[in-house]
């Protein structure tokens, strides 16, 4: 296993291939400035020491010492190391309203982007509490598992829209049924579900469903967005307005918060009903409950880490520029006796 933490270093290595080039435009050059100015025979006896291999191993080392240290630029790293983690705090599900009724513009900028704010600095607020996010209309959709991972909670919170629910609606029972399944783990002491939504409800059972989820140990509490004189819903296309919702009489369709409604989910689980139009009011007040509720350790898992391994190319890589720099040129003494391109046969033969 293995990742790398600054690859964008891998464009030095770009400088390599244009080194080569340039080696090999000199050397082309040198050739022929000798040709231009004497004989080959000539220019052995001037300078019998001279050695192309030496120079073409030269540049090997320096491109070499060049490629091991930008990799050690880019610290790969190998392997891995345990750690032990253990965690403490409560599960938090939010159960979005993300209907066309939450696109009103009388809480601004819309009721939906109201309800995202309040959850999003929640959230925020939130110490290693687990989190998961449930948007609903007609029927409801797992936005988000459980998780401790709060980036990813915002991340998925921000694209939460209407057109990622199929059935359009308003069934808070159906997010209650979903928010069941999020908590999965029987040792946890504290469950909460956070409910955003303008109160419009379709479904007559949705109090007994709170009961139900209450009785299980599920603490509910309510946070309602919009205005109760309400407003019309607009209808977009590609970013553009081009009307507001109307019914089968061609009237506009005013769509207005039902805090009755919240409030019958949070009196039958012994929650509370919170107003959301003030977006800090309903932030302070879940904030402060989940943190004064009592903590259960409800993770204890090991996962791995990487090691840095840049110091071992930075190593090889300065022991090839040592090289390069110890290597001369010219011929050594061993090297003529290898005698690597038969140079010596040849003059006996002639």
């Amino acid at each position: 296993m293995y990742k790398l933490e600054e690859p964008i270093y891998f464009y030095l290595l770009a400088i390599i291939p244009v080194m080569i080039v340039v080696f090999l435009l000199v050397l082309w050059w040198k050739k022929r400035m000798q040709r231009k100015f004497s004989n080959p025979d000539l220019l052995k006896k001037l300078a019998p020491n001279s050695s192309t291999f030496k120079s073409i191993l030269k540049l090997i080392m320096l491109l070499l010492g060049i490629a091991f240290l930008v990799i050690s630029l880019v610290n790969p790293k190998m392997g891995s190391k345990l750690k032990t983690v253990k965690r403490e705090g409560v599960d938090v599900v939010f159960a979005l309203d993300v209907s066309r009724s939450m696109l009103a513009e009388d809480i601004a900028p819309t009721r939906l982007e109201k309800a995202k704010q309040i959850i999003a600095k929640i959230i925020d607020k939130l110490g290693s509490d687990r989190v998961g996010i449930i948007i609903y209309a007609g029927n409801s959709y797992p936005l988000l598992p459980i998780t401790t991972d709060h980036a990813a909670a915002n991340m998925f919170l921000q694209n939460a829209n209407p057109d990622m629910v199929s059935s359009q609606g308003t069934a808070i029972n159906e997010a209650l049924e979903l928010a069941k399944t999020y908590y999965n783990n029987d040792e946890q002491t504290n469950r909460f579900l956070v409910i955003i939504s303008d109160g419009e409800d379709h479904q007559e059972e949705t109090k007994q469903v709170a009961l139900n989820l209450a009785n299980d140990g599920v603490q509910i509490y309510t946070i309602g967005v919009g205005t109760e004189k309400g407003g019309p819903i607009p209808i977009r296309l590609n970013g553009a307005m081009i009307g507001y919702k109307k019914d089968n009489k061609g009237e506009t369709v005013i769509t207005k918060r039902m805090p009755d409604v919240l409030n019958g989910i949070a009196d039958a689980s012994d929650g509370e009903y919170i107003d959301g139009n003030v977006t800090e009011n309903p932030v302070k007040q879940i904030s402060d409950i989940i943190a004064n509720a009592q903590k259960s350790e409800f993770e204890t898992k090991q996962f791995s880490d990487y090691k840095d391994q840049f110091q071992w190319f930075l190593a090889i890589g300065i022991l090839f520029l040592l090289l390069d720099g110890f290597l001369l040129e010219k011929k050594t003494k061993w090297l003529k006796k290898v005698d690597l391109f038969n140079e010596e046969k040849i003059k006996n033969k002639k």
